[in-house]
Parts: structure tokens; C-alpha cells; sequence
């Protein structure tokens, strides 16, 4: 079934980020879902069921730094399906690294982020996300 507001699918490993991420955008209140997936391996098993015809998210928030496949290899493995390209992915990092920002838009990336470290500042990154991702970008049918 495809709703109104497609989901996003947040792929982050720290429990502390995630609950950031979940408590800024309850506080929004945010119309869209967000899915977790809480390392790269757990990202890529969306794949085929978008692929299968599964709502694709709004957009897709991807952590840089996890254990067993990183975000660069997430970003590369979802920008290589011509049907999932079109997906907008942000890079939302704690890395400032040049290779890590040059690498995220080699591959496809639509925004890199770092992450604030304040719950104060983060709810500003989420209200514009929302605004941004969620309401103000138009997606293709």
C-alpha cells in the first residue's frame, strides 16, 4: 500500500542518534514514518523490496561510519539501480573529512550533513529536512 507521505529510512548505528533523530521529529510531528536501519547490511536489504515495488522512501538519512557496510558503500549500491537513483539520499555524518564529503557526492549523494551536537541545533536540521525532503520537493510519480 503507498501512502500519502512515503517514509524515511533513517540507517544509523548509534542508539543515541537514532533516539535524536526519532524524538526531533516526533517533536516536529512529522507526517512520514521513519524506518530504521541500524547498519549498512540492514540498508541494502531494502533494496530488493523496492526494487519489488515497495514504497521508496521520501528520502533516505545514511550515517557514514558503521560497522559491517558503510554508508559509501549503502550510497553506491542504491545509486547503481537506475529505478532507486532518483531516491534523494543525505549524508548525515559526525565526519568532516574532505574524502568523505568528495566520495558521498561522487557517488550520488543529494546533501551531506553534520550532525550537531545539540539536541537544539539537530531540531533545526530535522525541521529543515522536513521542510526541505518531506513537503517543499517534488518526486517523481
Amino acid at each position: 500500500m503507498t501512502s500519502e507521505f512515503p517514509p524515511i529510512l533513517l540507517v544509523e548505528d548509534s542508539p543515541i542518534d537514532v533516539d535524536l533523530t526519532l524524538r526531533a521529529f516526533a517533536r516536529r510531528k512529522l507526517a512520514n514514518t521513519v524506518l530504521v536501519a541500524r547498519d549498512g547490511e540492514e540498508a541494502l536489504e531494502w533494496i530488493p523490496r523496492w526494487l519489488a515495488g515497495e514504497q521508496k522512501p521520501a528520502v533516505i538519512l545514511l550515517d557514514l561510519n558503521m560497522p559491517r557496510v558503510d554508508g559509501l558503500t549503502v550510497l553506491k549500491e542504491i545509486k547503481a539501480h537506475s529505478t532507486l537513483q532518483r531516491i534523494p539520499v543525505v549524508i548525515l555524518t559526525t565526519s568532516r573529512e574532505d574524502r568523505d564529503l568528495t566520495a558521498a557526492y561522487a557517488l550520488g549523494a543529494n546533501s551531506y550533513i553534520v550532525k550537531p551536537v545539540d539536541f537544539g541545533n539537530f531540531m533545526e536540521v530535522a525541521q529543515q529536512i522536513e521542510l526541505y525532503w518531506c513537503v517543499l520537493n517534488e518526486r517523481p510519480k
